[in-house]
């Protein structure tokens, strides 16, 4: 369905802020048809009630509200921005290998300190994964990070849900993530319900993988977390770091989906997973990706973590906007001190 905006009395932006917002989506979720299908229809899209203060009032509140979501959008693009920056320094350094090509053929590699292009070999040798600079090796994925799984918790006991404060994940998370960044989690459990995981409460910077329905959804976890059975989760407290592994993951999805099996859906098992060749840079190299690339990612959740600040202080202004607990006037004056 779609709304058309009478644009002598309301405006568009408004009235799209207005039926987004939470209060306005909980109502529509609650007077939904329940039976089959939940559903709505433009009956009742018709009669919905809408506050609409004089038209000025709503293209200030509007504008208000649309700074905040250009801040988000611009942190947006700013974020992808770094996470592309970060793939290429991956790929320049680990598939393409442009820093061993240049100390081959005795040039300077445009844009990398020659400190850092020394830490790099000058040969290559072969591997079964092909040419490999030399010194390098190749190992097994499972033999360098701990691989684990989850599972969940019976939502019949409560004793395992309510009140929970610890994060529990499953792929609905990752699902609408913009970055391969984990905040947080729509459910959260308790003690007793984290004992009934066997992998238990797993480190803040542990790699997620989705292994199911869908596979290759991927994020590293800012918080200690809890997964259910949907995941490879990934603890790089061995020799590889998490940056590595991740943008490993993502180069070499295709390979991870190829070792999917299943009847009745795909999933790629622990015991597939496990024996997937993975390259084992030296250690100076990694350490010195990781710095790098972990100064992005530190950009990334900062931005990502204002992006929630922004989103939860538009959702609390509206409310209060439209019934003049807070003025237009104060509420600029908010915005321009959050710009």
């Amino acid at each position: 369905m779609k709304l058309s905006v009478d644009r002598t009395i309301a405006d568009p932006l408004f009235v799209y802020y207005y039926v987004s917002s939470p209060a306005s989506q909980a109502k529509i979720i609650r007077d939904s048809e329940a039976t089959g299908v939940p559903k709505t229809n433009v009956a009742y899209l018709r009669t919905f009630p809408i506050n609409l203060p004089p038209l000025p009032e709503q293209r200030a509140i509007a504008a208000v509200l649309g700074a905040l979501d250009d801040k988000i959008e611009l942190n947006r693009r700013i974020n992808q921005t770094l996470e592309q920056m970060a793939q290429a320094l991956f790929n320049s350094w680990f598939v393409d290998f442009d820093p061993v090509h240049a100390n081959r053929s005795g040039e300077r590699l445009a844009g990398l300190a020659p400190e850092v292009q020394a830490l790099f070999p000058s040969e290559f040798e072969e591997s079964e994964l092909g040419l490999v600079p030399r010194g390098w090796r190749v190992g097994q994925i499972g033999n360098h990070v701990r691989i684990v799984g989850g599972s969940t918790p019976s939502t019949k006991e409560p004793a395992y849900w309510a009140g929970g404060a610890i994060h529990w994940a499953t792929p609905k998370d990752l699902s609408t993530l913009t970055d391969p960044i984990l905040l947080n989690t729509e459910r959260k459990i308790t003690a007793a319900g984290l004992s009934m995981i066997s992998s238990g409460l797993l480190p803040a910077g542990t790699v997620l993988l989705s292994s199911r329905a869908p596979i290759g959804y991927l994020a590293i976890a800012q918080m200690p977390v809890a997964v259910n059975q949907g995941f490879i989760a990934m603890v790089c407290d061995l020799d590889l770091p998490n940056y590595y592994v991740l943008h490993w993951a993502q180069f070499n999805m295709d390979v991870i989906i190829a070792r999917a099996n299943g009847t009745t859906f795909l999933e790629v098992s622990k015991a597939n997973f496990r024996p997937l060749p993975i390259l084992l840079p030296d250690q100076r190299s990694l350490a010195t990706f990781k710095q790098q690339v972990g100064l992005l990612y530190d950009r990334v959740v900062s931005n990502l973590n204002e992006m929630c600040i922004l989103a939860t202080i538009r959702e609390v202004l509206l409310p209060k906007l439209l019934s003049g607990e807070v003025r237009v006037r104060d509420a600029e004056h908010i915005v321009e001190e959050l710009m």
